[in-house]
């Protein structure tokens, strides 16, 4: 990267030292990760400033700094003020890699509920149907068929572009990415052009960051907001939002709906579910009516990309979505309960997950739900919760999630709060404790869903991660009940 470069990709306020004879090396928003010869870009973010280590970033060794704030060094260095450090990120992190991000054909999956696991179904469609993809998003990190572990649904800009590269690199042709909230608001996919964009959903969620929900649809609608006419947007019109987010949107709009008859359930069991979207028959092993949406969403993005639908028809009677998504816990034994792990940490989400085990058990079997909320978020949602799986389930154990740097025994106590029975209700603080009990108290046709973590193989206690993994955990209690070791 030339400095002449990087002054044209910033469009500068005022630039200091601009003749200044260096080599840039790297590129850095942590000040920590400074070598000697880079840039630096001071961000300003929900919990620090960058601003506060030019100083830091000079010492280590930056050559230049980006800053919207008038800054004088007695240094070499070459100052580029700017008006929005933020929105300069993306861009010049993709520089730095060479920008990938035009040698993939990227599609971003953004919603509350259903991103992985419609994100994860095309990238299972491509690869099986004999494309080079790759995915990043909330339970792994996919490069070919190589998996990493993921700490974000959407990365930060320099993590994303290197990640990029690192993919078209392998070959890569596809990239199936799930786009948050946080990182459209935080421009971390400013840079790189979506080939298609898909709306799930949009409910109760988040609403510790974006305040109001009309907030944080804005922060959606970023995606297809910045979308050219070549692009596409896949988009669930039967959500409230569903419209909204294409409002003003150049791309091409393929609108999904089965409140209509341009999409229906044929039969949704617990084997299974059967649909029929674009005048195409597809079978799945995913269950419930909300996956019916997941599974359109799916086919719509991948028909937009070229794929011929009865090649993509083929492929989705096979894929599994993602990992901790309706993912039913199994050993070997007799008289045991059904026990399912879902990611579910919302009310919709676990309304969706509770009405679909509602709807496929039959008359003699009880539903039990284990579930919590994380701490430092949205609390306005736990009380929500406890009416939701008041509604449905017959026998209910409060507990702890990821209580962060929160009293988790103050957490259940706000969920306790709505509900309005506590008869059916136990509250158990030790989440391990709370499995156990559920496990070793159930019948033997009983279903026993655990909520909330899904995939997530920790448990986050006072900024302490710990190793916890409700699977883990629920086929150590089964394998007892069984009559295992």
């Amino acid at each position: 990267m030339t400095l002449d470069k990087l002054i044209e990709i910033c469009t500068p306020l005022h630039v200091t030292n601009e003749n200044i004879d260096a080599e840039l090396t790297t590129f850095a928003i942590d000040s920590r990760e400074v070598k000697e010869g880079s840039v630096f870009i001071a961000v300003r973010g929900t919990q620090v400033d960058g601003h506060m280590f030019l100083e830091d970033a000079i010492g280590r060794g930056a050559k230049v700094v980006i800053c919207e704030e008038s800054y004088y060094t007695d240094e070499d260095i070459c100052v580029i003020e700017v008006e929005n450090t933020q929105k300069l990120a993306g861009p010049i992190a993709q520089a730095f890699a060479g920008n990938p991000g035009e040698k993939l054909k990227v599609v971003g999956i953004t919603g509350t509920n259903g991103k992985t696991t419609t994100a994860t179904l095309v990238y299972q469609v491509l690869s099986s149907c004999g494309r080079e993809a790759s995915l990043l998003g909330t339970v792994s990190k996919r490069i070919l068929d190589d998996e990493f572990d993921s700490k974000l649904t959407t990365s930060d800009p320099i993590e994303l572009a290197n990640d990029m590269k690192i993919m078209a690199d392998a070959g890569s042709e596809y990239l199936v990415m799930e786009v948050s909230s946080h990182a459209l608001h935080q421009h971390r996919t400013a840079g790189f052009d979506f080939e298609v964009a898909a709306f799930t959903n949009l409910s109760h969620d988040h609403l510790d960051y974006h305040e109001t929900l009309d907030e944080y649809a804005k922060a959606k609608k970023i995606l297809f907001d910045q979308l050219s006419e070549s692009s596409a947007a896949v988009i669930n019109i039967d959500d409230q939002h569903g419209r909204y987010m294409v409002e003003n949107c150049a791309a091409k709009k393929e609108p999904l709906s089965f409140n209509n008859d341009s999409a229906y359930i044929l039969e949704n069991s617990a084997d299974g579910i059967s649909v029929i979207v674009d005048g195409q028959k597809i079978e799945s092993p995913l269950v419930g009516k909300f996956n019916a949406y997941n599974i359109g969403l799916a086919y719509w993005v991948c028909k937009c990309l070229g794929l011929d639908p009865k090649e993509i028809t083929k492929a989705l009677k096979t894929a599994k979505g993602a990992a901790g998504r309706m993912e039913t816990v199994t050993v070997e034994g007799e008289g045991l309960p059904l026990v399912i792990v879902d990611y579910a940490h919302t009310p919709d989400a676990l309304q969706n997950v509770l009405s679909t085990l509602s709807a496929v058990k039959d008359a003699s079997q009880k539903l039990t739900v284990v579930f919590g909320a994380g701490g430092d978020r949205d609390t306005s949602k736990r009380p929500e919760m406890a009416k939701v799986s008041e509604e449905l389930a017959d026998k209910i154990i409060v507990t702890s999630d990821n209580p962060r740097t929160e009293n988790p025994d103050l957490i259940i106590t706000d969920i306790l709060d709505g509900f309005e029975n506590l008869d059916n209700v136990k509250s158990i603080t030790n989440r391990k404790d709370a499995i156990e009990r559920a496990i070793t108290e159930a019948a033997e046709n009983e279903i026993i869903l655990i909520a909330g973590k899904g995939h997530e193989d920790y448990q986050e206690v006072n900024g302490e991660r710990y190793h916890f993994d409700d699977r883990e955990i629920a086929r150590e209690f089964l394998t007892k009940k069984a009559g295992g070791n």
